[in-house]
């Protein structure tokens, strides 16, 4: 399976949006909120897609703030988990953090996500510190994580 990893257009928000509503942990943004990120409006953001037979499979949303990049969530679709489709999107993000002068990728991850930990530990992320009962609907604490691009 070879998804194509690309930044996202205005037609992808249909599938972005009915992705991340199939996904109970991804944070739950409006509409407009993705749409202002893909137009650049506001802060430096990016939304990467994950395309597959024409349609959404992931998305990875991130921005850059004085030399700083939170990669702020990482979705993808059930089916295709374990497909190498979430490094594509995270190796993306990172490369885009890269080219915006980000010193360092800074991320939170629920505590119970431990695939999801797995993996940002292979793309070089170590654990920076810890958010009790940061998360809700499930309830979670945060693992924070960082990865130096310099």
């Amino acid at each position: 399976m070879s998804a194509l990893v690309r930044m996202a257009c205005m037609g992808d928000l249909a599938g972005v949006i009915e992705l991340e509503r199939g996904v109970v942990e991804a944070p739950h943004w409006g509409e407009e909120a993705y749409a202002e990120i893909v137009r650049g409006d506001g802060v430096r953001r990016c939304l990467i897609v994950a395309e597959l037979d024409g349609g959404v499979v992931g998305f990875a949303v991130g921005k850059v703030v004085a030399g700083l990049a939170e990669l702020e969530s990482v979705a993808v679709r059930a089916d295709v988990m374990r497909s190498g489709v979430g490094r594509k999107l995270c190796e993306a993000m990172i490369q885009w953090s890269r080219r915006e002068n980000s010193g360092a990728v800074e991320l939170e991850v629920r505590a119970k996500s431990m695939g999801a930990i797995a993996l940002y530990v292979t793309l070089g992320f170590v654990e920076v510190g810890q958010r009790r009962a940061y998360y809700r609907e499930p309830n979670d604490d945060a693992v924070l994580m960082r990865l130096e691009l310099v």
